[in-house]
């Protein structure tokens, strides 16, 4: 058998470079859009995208350099920075000079759990995979056995001594992982359940600071397992943002993707808040009470009034907190280890916010970590070493925050599932990071200048997305093992039984818009996906987490393939799935591995879809650019409402006395909502997500694309309190509905512990 040989050949033209570099790094020459048509991406676009990943292609001298260098260094590289393998035999590919033919091989493997194992190897009785031959330079690619290893995140060191020559030392991480995600048993045999997908913030209550908190969702856990039956309720993301409206309160643009929004606290709920005489004599006084019951009141969430105010409790209840941390008492002990366990990624989260705080205070006017003096812009330089020195307390206190975080949402989680949940808190992984955030700030290096992620022109933006944030940087994560990757995984997943992933298809491919261009002159990056996708199933298994991927838009077929492979749930949408023909699907050819839902907070409500309260909201935002639009949508609304009740009627899921034309029935009525819940229930999905607007036929949704100011965006509250939850007549006509189905199809998990 012949073995193939890598040789270099210099491109002859520059576009014969171009291509073969966009090969290299990943960059797709062109892509497929939603109405089957082929964009070919431009030569300008092509070397912008290069050029942002650090490749020089200005000219085709340049590009040959390039491509020739990368080659070059990749094999005189021993081994991989990282290699991530499935359960079974592992192995790891080496590469070396031809002239070490004789050389002995020692493999030191450190497992994850501390113990050590040696392989030691001579080089000639390593399978030969490949040759190559690059400036003058000859290497052989073989292959090393290492056995049957057990999952977790391994460290390999290896030796190379020839003959005559010195030592050659190389390490990798070696990550193994299973080929499959985790599922409960009960959804691994088929059985369905269902939840209720909310937004915290919205939570209302006649004891929460004027948005939901920890305790409001505890409460609400507990409703949702003994009134509806579900087994998750999945949240919006809890990232933590910087509260400023109206920029800055989406949950899908995070400050740090790592830490969550101190706002969902309840503060009166902090043990050092109860010892604090301070703390509790402010909360007494009339003033504050006052702010407390407008903010209760108030009509939208005031993110930058609830911050403030719970801020300064907070501050007071670690004050007393300081008090104790000299000592040798258990809660003492349990912060520092909360800090050691958390590591950097703390230390810099802390150091960022109080260097915010610090800047904001000396200069109100200063807003993002980019107009800080260039001493403070880089995390590892001596003014910020010395100014978290100064500042200790500061930076602890935002330590403090995020221990009390971590621990009042492990709580809820603990409740909902000794309320008989059998997944709990499914929490949500946004795709985005605030280029004048935190993470941006602390972790430069991991992502890409130059370019924006985005979405190319379709059906929902003709003129295609701009989300106005940077790519992730795929060659990093590599070279690093994937360890920040995985700690994003784990820390939002955390007090959590299920994830769901924003935008699935980013490990896979992005589309990436150059700096200056359209989004209609972008094209897709390629990631590593296979690698990504396992480690998110050994993540998976390690937290016993269920996860699901958010699927819709434009998906390539091997997207929703690998899914199911790795038992990963896609994503299904009531108002998206639909024929070729544009039918929607009738319950049965729904497909069983996945979560379906009744609409998404970028969507409308099922009120507002057959009201058309979201094309209103569109045209007086001005998201809609002229009449034709508005009329468009109209006619569009009004066929996709028929198309709906004569599905609903075919399936006798409304009653037969149901006016049989949709512009007959100018609202949602019960027999439409108990229909299309019906509807939802019936599908083979595994799990059901009815949203909390659709529970209780709220016309307007959570967010409105598109916009900023000229939109409520990320602010609304729910419709009706938690105690109207527990007591209002109305809300029990929803809920008898819903349970209704939910025992009918078999979803209902509390149906089955009373049985």
């Amino acid at each position: 058998m012949s073995i193939p040989e890598v040789r270099f050949t210099p491109a002859a033209n520059y576009d014969e470079a171009l291509r073969r570099a966009a090969a290299l790094w990943r960059v797709d020459a062109g892509y497929w859009d939603v109405w089957g048509y082929y964009h070919k991406a431009t030569p300008e676009a092509l070397r912008k995208i290069l050029e942002s990943l650090g490749v020089p292609a200005a000219n085709l001298e340049d590009l040959n350099r390039a491509l020739e260098q990368r080659l070059l260094a990749e094999w005189r590289r021993p081994l991989p920075p990282t290699v991530v393998s499935g359960p079974g035999p592992a192995d790891v590919p080496l590469r070396l000079p031809e002239s070490m033919t004789e050389a002995a091989l020692e493999f030191e493997l450190e497992l994850e759990g501390g113990e050590r194992r040696s392989f030691p190897m001579t080089i000639a009785e390593l399978p030969l995979l490949r040759r190559a031959h690059l400036a003058g330079e000859r290497f052989v690619e073989r292959r090393a056995p290492l056995g049957c290893l057990p999952l977790g995140c391994h460290e390999l060191t290896l030796i190379v001594r020839a003959p005559a020559q010195a030592a050659v030392s190389a390490r990798l991480r070696l990550i193994v992982a299973p080929e499959r995600a985790w599922l409960p048993p009960a959804l691994e045999q088929g059985e369905r359940r269902a939840g209720l997908s909310i937004s915290l913030y919205g939570l209302r209550s006649e004891r929460n600071w004027g948005c939901g908190d920890f305790t409001d969702l505890e409460r609400l856990a507990l409703w949702v397992a003994r009134r509806l039956g579900g087994a998750f309720i999945l949240l919006n993301p809890l990232h933590a943002i910087h509260n400023r409206q109206p920029f800055n309160t989406s949950p899908y643009l995070p400050n740090s993707i790592f830490y969550r929004n101190f706002i969902y606290l309840d503060v009166e709920r902090i043990e050092e808040f109860a010892e604090s005489s301070w703390a509790r004599a402010l909360r007494a006084s009339p003033r504050v009470d006052q702010e407390i019951r407008a903010l209760r009141q108030a009509q939208y969430v005031e993110y930058e009034r609830v911050a403030r105010l719970k801020r300064i409790f907070l501050k007071l209840a670690f004050r007393r907190f300081l008090r104790r941390l000299g000592g040798e008492s258990a809660r003492a002990a349990e912060f520092r280890r909360f800090v050691g366990t958390e590591g950097e990624l703390l230390d810099r989260y802390a150091v960022y916010c109080a260097l915010d705080e610090w800047m904001r205070r000396r200069n109100p006017e200063v807003w993002t970590w980019r107009q800080w003096p260039a001493e403070f812009q880089n995390p590892d330089s001596d003014a910020v070493r010395c100014f978290a020195a100064r500042h200790w307390r500061s930076v602890l206190f935002h330590k403090y925050v995020q221990w009390q975080i971590a621990s009042q949402l492990e709580g809820v989680q603990k409740s909902a599932r000794q309320a008989g949940m059998s997944i709990g808190l499914m929490h949500d992984l946004a795709l985005a990071t605030d280029v004048f955030g935190c993470d941006l700030w602390a972790y430069r290096e991991f992502f890409v200048s130059g370019c924006r992620v985005g979405a190319p022109p379709d059906d929902f933006s003709p003129q295609g997305q701009d989300w106005a944030f940077p790519p992730p940087n795929s060659e990093r994560h590599f070279e690093d093992g994937y360890r920040l990757f995985q700690e994003m995984v784990r820390r939002v997943a955390r007090g959590g039984g299920a994830l769901r992933i924003d935008h699935v298809m980013r490990f896979f491919r992005l589309y990436w818009i150059p700096e200056g261009a359209t989004p209609a002159q972008g094209t897709y990056v390629r990631d590593r996906h296979e690698d990504l996708i396992r480690i998110l199933a050994l993540e998976s298994v390690r937290s016993r987490l269920v996860l699901v991927g958010e699927d819709l838009g434009t998906v390539e077929p091997e997207v929703r393939r690998t899914l199911a492979r790795f038992g990963i749930l896609g994503y299904r949408v009531f108002y998206f799935e639909k024929n070729a023909h544009g039918d929607f699907l009738r319950p049965e050819e729904y497909p069983r591995q996945a979560l379906v839902s009744s609409t998404t907070h970028d969507l409308p409500t099922l009120a507002g879809f057959w009201t058309g309260r979201d094309i209103e909201a569109r045209r007086l935002a001005g998201v809609l650019p002229n009449e034709e639009s508005y009329r468009r949508a109209r006619e569009q609304r009004r066929a996709e409402k028929q198309k709906i009740l004569d599905l609903l009627r075919a399936l006798k899921l409304v009653p037969e006395h149901t006016p049989r034309q949709a512009d007959q029935i100018p609202e949602l009525t019960g027999e439409l909502h108990n229909g299309i819940a019906g509807f939802l229930a019936m599908t083979p999905c595994l799990l059901l997500a009815i949203n909390q607007e659709d529970l209780t036929k709220d016309p307007d949704q959570q967010n409105l694309p598109g916009t900023t100011a000229q939109y409520p965006n990320w602010r609304r509250k729910m419709r009706y309190s938690l105690e109207e939850l527990e007591n209002s007549p109305q809300v029990a006509d929803f809920v008898a509905m819903l349970r209704s189905w939910l025992s009918r199809t078999g979803r209902c998990e509390a149906g089955r512990r009373e049985g």
